[in-house]
């Protein structure tokens, strides 16, 4: 199959398959890398655009480093409208996407995403704030570390932990480090920014698969997702943050599914 690698602005972005246009988005610590086994799957039916989002992989950085920011960066580099799958943070930038132009997001797809990934009183569906400060704090000291540690974090409680441990770990291997800064400036993202007054304005199509052992979104924040959104929720047993990696089949099924239907 050809791949297609090319610049947009600063994003780089590597193309493959025929079709209507779906961008696929990772999250946090790590690049787009971490979606060609799903993109070799669903580029039988799209053409597939994995993103490096700023500052990750071969992309360059953009200042300011902001959830706005990162979805004006690929709004620019898209003109056409696109179907969007993101993972985790990669989903909170597809829903800000979607929110801030929404004739161009033909639908969403969320992966272990969350409209709000930091714990509040009112919302326990997240990751506590003294663990997304201790990455932050960590960060200054022991870079490599605290990649490491927080790969470790996404497959805990997963039935396949360390198969899918291997697999994060080989597809951060694959392309240059996200850079320090990006790193920092996305965990303020993740702390800072609360989605969840603007989800009922999501005027697209929305799926939605979680892991049932997911500790960093837990499934009740796709359950939210799917009342508040009105999406289609597919929960993955036994899966952790990484239901595309640890229950890649089911995964993709559910996904061609939902294209098939939008």
């Amino acid at each position: 199959m050809n791949l297609n690698k090319r610049k947009a602005m600063s994003l780089y972005i590597e193309t493959q398959g025929q079709g209507e246009d779906l961008v696929l988005i990772h999250g946090w610590g790590i690049h787009g890398a971490v979606w060609q086994r799903v993109a070799e799957h669903l580029a039988d039916s799209h053409c597939v655009h994995i993103v490096d989002l700023p500052g990750c992989g071969d992309s360059g950085t953009i200042t300011p480093y902001t959830l706005a920011g990162l979805a004006a960066a690929l709004d620019q580099a898209f003109p056409l409208p696109v179907h969007v799958l993101g993972w985790s943070l990669g989903g909170a930038v597809g829903m800000q996407w979607a929110l801030a132009t929404p004739d161009k997001v033909r639908s969403l797809s969320l992966c272990a995403s969350s409209p709000c990934f930091m714990q509040r009183p009112d919302w326990p569906h997240a990751t506590p704030a003294e663990t997304l400060q201790a990455f932050a704090a960590s960060l200054a000291d022991d870079y490599a570390a605290t990649l490491d540690m927080f790969l470790g974090l996404q497959v805990m409680g997963s039935r396949d932990g360390r198969t899918v441990l291997r697999a994060l770990q080989a597809s951060l291997a694959n392309r240059p480090a996200p850079q320090r800064q990006a790193l920092l400036d996305g965990l303020d993202i993740l702390r800072n920014e609360d989605l969840r007054p603007c989800v009922a304005e999501l005027s697209c199509p929305l799926l939605l698969q979680y892991g049932d052992r997911d500790r960093m979104t837990p499934p009740a924040a796709g359950q939210w997702l799917e009342q508040a959104g009105n999406g289609q929720l597919v929960m993955h047993a036994g899966a952790g943050h990484a239901p595309f990696i640890s229950h890649e089949a089911a995964f993709i099924e559910a996904q061609q599914r939902f294209l098939a239907s939008v």
